[in-house]
Formats: structure tokens, sequence, C-alpha cells
């Protein structure tokens, strides 16, 4: 069985390669629950609105992930995104894995409007 580690970081990498269902199927129980701002979401369908309203505030942007710590069953990651029309600066999940699957996931950030550079 994978371990948390694994788990979470095969999760980070099919996001960052667009692979949605890939990373639903691998890493997602198929009652899981994610609870955000924006509502809660179970199921792999959940997982996908969760993804599509993410999409919404950042069109084909990219992402970075800043920071992971992983402890025991749980992790933690910081992240930010840009599009060049919108940022977050404040991204931040937790999850839950429990026998290889992410069972429970937390997502929170803000979408905000890129300001621009002032010049002289």
């Amino acid at each position: 069985m994978r371990t948390v580690t694994e788990v979470i970081y095969d999760h980070l990498e099919r996001r960052l390669a667009g692979d949605l269902e890939g990373d639903i199927k691998a890493n997602f129980s198929e009652d899981v629950v994610l609870l955000s701002g924006f509502g809660t979401y179970r199921g792999h369908g959940g997982i996908r609105q969760s993804a599509a309203v993410l999409a919404e505030g950042i069109q084909g942007g990219a992402y970075a992930y800043n920071r992971a710590v992983i402890e025991g069953d749980y992790g933690f990651l910081e992240w930010t995104g840009d599009d060049g029309h919108n940022v977050i600066t404040n991204g931040a999940d937790s999850y839950h894995v429990v026998d290889g699957k992410i069972v429970f996931q937390s997502v929170h950030y803000t979408v905000l409007p890129e300001q621009p550079i002032e010049t002289k």
C-alpha cells in the first residue's frame, strides 16, 4: 500500500499535469468529503465540482506548491496560483489519508485580480 506521502505527492503531480480523472481514480476514496468556503463536496463528483470552481477563478493558470507537511495520516499544503489576470496567494489544503486514499480534504483560497505594476 502507498504511504501518505506517496498519495499526496501523486495527487499534486497529477493536478499539475492536468490529470484530474487520473488523480480522482488513484488518490481519492469514493466517499471522500471535501470542505471549503465554497461548500461541502462529497465523492468523486464533488472533487470534480470543487476543481471546476477553482478553474473558474484561475483559468488555465499556473500553480506552485510552496510547502507540504506530512504527519502520520495527515497532510498540509500551502500553494499559489496565477493565470495572468487573477491570482491566489493564500491557498491552503489539508488532507486525511486512510488505506492509500484521501478520505477528507479541506481547501481554502481567495481569488483576487492581479494588480498591475505601476511605472513612473
